[in-house]
């Protein structure tokens, strides 16, 4: 039989968001975590994007706070994750599953000026999805108090450890109650990502898929051990190849993209750097 999001205990207003948005069935993460999450249980999930994660864990909490609600204004969801796009992304599937509630939520990060995010937290919002970086600095300005979270979620938390956030995450964990529900969300799960979980989590439920279709399955992969000076070339002599017509290339920083086009573009190569 079709697993269906009527099956998993879901109330009718977030029902009628998810037809809203055209989504019929809940994914295997969706299947395993929203009903242990609805009883309030810590889960520790091993996800990759494009699992569907974030609606397994925005859809229990928007349901727990319908149902729970509180005289008094105050942040009661706390959602870190690493970069502003995912967290833009996150506060948006927020923002599509409660359409049909009075949840609100606010997505702060840095980058951008603080102001209109100050002005966002001071008309209560329930829900906070933040980049651990500007959290600490509003949190240092007094601008965001966290006494009254009932439910933190840890998304990506792989990328944090990488990106240098976690002494920043502990610090963040040090000021929320104790007694709260907490969810872990990470792709692959090195010793000291399993350490954060051990300590924050309680007796959690584990629940671990993957992807519909993984990119080993889909691509071909090739690694070139290169000096760095030699890169340039060798990626001019890459697309040479009269196969390759389109071509997505990654660099770290912005900078990385531009020098990377302004060497093509020598090399009579056209090339656009987003």
């Amino acid at each position: 039989m079709t697993p269906r999001f009527e099956d998993l205990g879901l109330r009718p207003e977030l029902l009628r968001a998810l037809a809203d948005v055209g989504y019929e069935q809940p994914t295997p993460i969706q299947q395993q975590s929203i009903p242990h999450l609805l009883l309030g249980k810590d889960v520790l999930g091993c996800a990759q994007t494009g699992t569907g994660k974030t609606a397994a864990f925005a859809l229990p909490i928007i349901q727990r706070l319908v149902e729970n609600p509180r005289p008094t204004k105050g942040i009661r969801v706390l959602v870190l994750a690493p970069t502003r796009e995912l967290a833009s992304q996150i506060g948006e599937s927020f923002r599509d599953y409660g359409r049909h509630t009075r949840i609100k939520t606010v997505v702060i990060f840095g980058g951008v000026g603080q102001q209109p995010q100050v002005d966002a937290i001071r008309r209560g919002p329930e829900v906070l999805v933040a980049a651990p970086g500007r959290l600490l600095d509003l949190m240092g300005q007094g601008y965001i108090k966290l006494d009254q979270v009932e439910v933190l979620v840890l998304d990506e938390a792989d990328r944090m450890l990488d990106m240098g956030f976690i002494q920043p995450v502990r610090q963040i964990i040090k000021a929320l109650p104790r007694n709260r529900q907490n969810l872990l969300f990470s792709a692959t799960m090195p010793a000291e990502i399993q350490q954060l979980a051990n300590s924050i989590l309680h007796e959690p439920v584990k629940v671990a898929v993957t992807p519909v279709a993984s990119t080993v399955d889909l691509i071909h992969q090739q690694v070139y051990f290169v000096d760095k000076k030699l890169k340039p070339s060798l990626l001019q002599h890459l697309l040479t190849d009269q196969q390759v017509k389109r071509v997505l290339v990654f660099t770290r920083t912005k900078h990385g993209a531009n020098k990377v086009v302004q060497g093509l573009a020598k090399a009579r190569i056209q090339a656009e750097a987003i």
